[in-house]
């Protein structure tokens, strides 16, 4: 990959990271905003199986949020490292700032951005997955309470 071409992928795919920590956590945030007002009105505390798949909603905002936080974190890395003009002193300066960070140790030699990505993509399953958790037990909690 040309220093070009790297610097291109690194902030194209942290521009979309953004993206994708932004819109998630939104919908979370108003939804759990709201969703507590519309249950009250239809008696949803009332209930049990309500009033639990509320909670599971609430864990399912929170699991969102958090890897939202991360997924901008590691927006942040990928801009830092589409600023180097090559793929390994890019790579050195995030490791090196994990490291200082004391979130991860410095590793022998310096992952590639493809491998990175990977990682990052794994992440971003992870926020979807907990996003559905999410919109299933809301949706779950409006069946059950009652009418």
């Amino acid at each position: 990959m040309t220093d070009n071409a790297y610097q291109e992928s690194a902030d194209r795919f942290a521009r979309m990271l953004m993206k994708q920590a932004a819109w998630p956590a939104a919908v979370v945030v108003a939804a759990t905003v709201l969703a507590p007002l519309a249950a009250s009105g239809r008696g949803a505390f009332e209930t049990l199986r309500a009033s639990t798949a509320l909670s599971v909603s609430a864990a399912g905002a929170a699991a969102v949020l958090a890897l939202s936080a991360l997924l901008a974190f590691d927006a942040f890395l990928f801009r830092l490292m589409a600023s180097y003009d090559d793929e390994a002193s890019g790579g050195a300066a995030v490791d090196d700032i994990l490291a200082r960070m004391r979130l991860k140790s410095s590793p022998s030699t310096t992952r590639s951005l493809q491998d990175r990505m990977a990682g990052t993509s794994r992440l971003l399953f992870k926020q979807r997955a907990a996003l559905a958790l999410f919109a299933a037990a809301l949706l779950t909690a409006g069946f059950w309470a009652p009418r």
